[in-house]
C-alpha cells in the first residue's frame, strides 16, 4: 500500500481570492513504513504573500523569486503522487489549493481526486478525540511527538508532512518499522529544506532500539498461551 503524506504552505487562506501555493512537502509510506523518498518544492506564487501567512511560515517573496511556478513542477508532482492515497490534515484546504493550481495550469487537467484517493487526518482526530483541540500541534503533543524543530523554525511543508506521518501512524495503530529500507537506520534524514535566510538544513538522527525478551518472560508468555489454548480450544498466537 503506497501512501503520500502531504502538506502545503500558501500566500494566504483562500484560493478564491487568488492565493497560491508556495511550498509542497510530501513523504512516502509503503506498507506503513517511511521510505525516505520525499518530494519537496518551493514555488514562486507570482504574487505577494500576506503578512499573516508570512508570520506563520516565514517564507519571503525574495526567497521565492527564482523558484519555479506550479505549472513547471506539476508533471513531476503528479508522477510522484499518482495512484497513491494522499494523507493530509484538513485535506479540503490543501486539495482546494492544489486544484486551484491545477486549474491555472491547464483547463485540460482534471482535479487531483481523479489521480489519487484522499484521507483526512483531521476527520480521524475529531472522531478519536471529540471536543478536543485537533491541530497538528495538539495531536503531536498528545502522542509526545518531538516538536522541537517546529518550535525553533516554525511551519514548513516537509517538516509538517513528516510530523503528520508520525501522528497518522500512531493514530491508526502504530508505525511498525520506521524505515522500510533498514540501511537508512542510524543515518541523517533531512527534516526540512529551510530557506537559506532562516538556516541551513536541519537533520535528525534516527536509530532503532531493540529489546529482546528474557528467558523468564518467554516462559511466562508461553504459559499464558497454553492457558488460552486449554480454555478456548485453540490459540491463534501458538
Amino acid at each position: 500500500m503506497r501512501q503520500i503524506v502531504i502538506d502545503t504552505e500558501t500566500t494566504g487562506l483562500e484560493p478564491e481570492e487568488g492565493h497560491r501555493i508556495i511550498e509542497i512537502g510530501c513523504v512516502e509510506l509503503i506498507d506503513r513504513q517511511l521510505t525516505g523518498n520525499n518530494f519537496h518544492k518551493y514555488l514562486n506564487p507570482e504574487r505577494e504573500i500576506e503578512e499573516d501567512a508570512l508570520a506563520i511560515h516565514g517564507i519571503t517573496n525574495e526567497f521565492l523569486r527564482d523558484k519555479p511556478n506550479f505549472a513547471e513542477i506539476f508533471p513531476e508532482f503528479l508522477e510522484f503522487v499518482r495512484d497513491a492515497e494522499l494523507i493530509a490534515h484538513n485535506a479540503s484546504f490543501d486539495m482546494g489549493f492544489i486544484n486551484h493550481e491545477i486549474g491555472l495550469t491547464s483547463s485540460n487537467h482534471k482535479p487531483i481526486e481523479n489521480y489519487v484517493t484522499i484521507f483526512d487526518t483531521l476527520i480521524l482526530a475529531r472522531q478519536k478525540f471529540p471536543g478536543q483541540r485537533n491541530t497538528l500541534d495538539a495531536i503531536c503533543k498528545r502522542y509526545k511527538i518531538d516538536l522541537s524543530e517546529r518550535k525553533l523554525h516554525g511551519h514548513g511543508a516537509l517538516l509538517d508532512a513528516q510530523l503528520l506521518a508520525e501522528a497518522y501512524l500512531l493514530m491508526t495503530g502504530g508505525q511498525g518499522n520506521l524505515f522500510a529500507d533498514q540501511s537508512l537506520v542510524g543515518q541523517d534524514i533531512l527534516l526540512n529544506d529551510l530557506p537559506l535566510e532562516k538556516n541551513e538544513h536541519k537533520l535528525r538522527k534516527t536509530s532503532t532500539l531493540v529489546t529482546q525478551a528474557s528467558v523468564s518472560e518467554l516462559d511466562a508468555h508461553n504459559a499464558l498461551l497454553e492457558k488460552i489454548k486449554k480454555k478456548s480450544g485453540k490459540c491463534l498466537w501458538k
